[in-house]
């Protein structure tokens, strides 16, 4: 008979993590013949994940303290939990003795999402060969994680910041009954257009118009790569902190120029290229009157890719039947779009919400 998943555990000896929360303990699951939205398919998909606490059932075998919490375009789930700190703006702040996600009460499931961090993706080996991939093929994987991998059949909360607040949207109408309450945080609940758009068209084309790019198939990395990583440096903050760390000509070059490099270290042209046009069949806007869990949907004055100006959050929360949302002003506190993972800057929403849907 053959097995279509596999899940291998590491266990992690340290049982404490220095910010006062267990260690996460990693694992893979992997997918057997996973098929695409494309139609593509590969005999194996790895996903990695890291987990915190234990899971604890009801009566009728149901998880009643799981939390999904899913990263960012690029990212993977160590950024919310960095090695050698004390949990870092996110765990630090959420997942100690007290806090709003508690890993003593709660079973926290933070995975590296298709494409990205120690999960497969294209440069693993198959390159620009990889099967084009989607938001939906990745919550299908996710989806497979929890239930085929880590037994747990219901969550007491999806949260995901950027790309993962814009999967916890999907989260909500996809699978309207297997969670108690959803908080996406800097996205919007509408497909990828407008400058939203352009700025990942930029990125895309100065990869794949370069000639060193080859098809995917580069011995080092495209010099395109560092157009994409200087858009990504520019939309990631606000103009005040800009600003504020380059105040000279000369300053703003070195300050550009040393933080485009430390990301080009860790960035890969055909992972990135991936990433980005992995929006494409984002569109939650039909769906919004599915999501049945209460959701908070909580975006930044101050962040570039999600502006308030344009009021689309304002105007499609009404469509969701247990929908709230909140706009945060920018403050000394806030870093635009990054504020998403800086967890003092919103934690008493998430308790309050976590409150009202115990």
């Amino acid at each position: 008979m053959r097995l279509h998943a596999t899940l291998l555990v590491l266990v992690v000896l340290a049982p404490v993590h220095a910010g006062g929360f267990p260690k996460p303990v990693s694992g893979d699951f992997v997918l057997r013949d996973f098929r695409f939205t494309t139609g593509d398919t590969l005999p194996e998909v790895r996903i990695h994940y890291r987990t915190l606490g234990k899971p604890e059932r009801d009566e009728k075998g149901v998880v009643r303290n799981a939390v999904l919490i899913l990263h960012g375009t690029g990212g993977s789930g160590e950024g919310f939990v960095p090695r050698g700190s004390k949990g870092g703006l996110f765990a630090g702040e959420l997942f100690g003795k007290g806090q709003p996600l508690d890993a003593e009460r709660y079973y926290l499931i933070i995975p590296d999402n298709l494409g990205h961090g120690k999960s497969a993706k294209p440069s693993d080996g198959l390159r620009a060969k990889f099967p084009k991939y989607g938001y939906h093929d990745m919550i299908e994987v996710q989806h497979r994680l929890l239930t085929d991998g880590l037994k747990v059949n219901h969550l007491r909360l999806v949260i995901g910041t950027s790309m993962g607040g814009m999967h916890t949207w999907l989260w909500g109408q996809k699978y309207p009954d297997f969670m108690d309450a959803l908080m996406p945080l800097a996205s919007l609940p509408t497909q990828i257009s407008g400058r939203n758009r352009m700025w990942r068209k930029l990125i895309s084309d100065a990869i794949r118009t370069d000639p060193e790019w080859q098809d995917g198939e580069y011995k080092t990395q495209p010099r395109g790569l560092k157009t994409a990583a200087q858009m990504m440096f520019l939309m990631g903050s606000n103009v005040v902190l800009r600003q504020k760390s380059a105040p000279t000509f000369d300053a703003a070059d070195k300050v550009f120029e040393k933080s485009v490099r430390a990301s080009m270290a860790r960035m890969d042209a055909n992972n990135l290229l991936y990433a980005i046009e992995a929006s494409h069949d984002y569109d939650p806007g039909p769906g919004l009157e599915k999501i049945r869990a209460p959701l908070l949907a909580i975006n930044f004055a101050d962040d570039l890719i999600n502006p308030p100006e344009l009021g689309i959050l304002e105007k499609e929360i009404k469509r969701v039947p247990n929908g709230r949302a909140i706009l945060i002003p920018q403050s000394a506190d806030t870093v635009g779009h990054g504020t998403h993972t800086k967890a003092s800057v919103w934690k008493h929403h998430l308790e309050k919400l976590m409150s009202e849907t115990r």
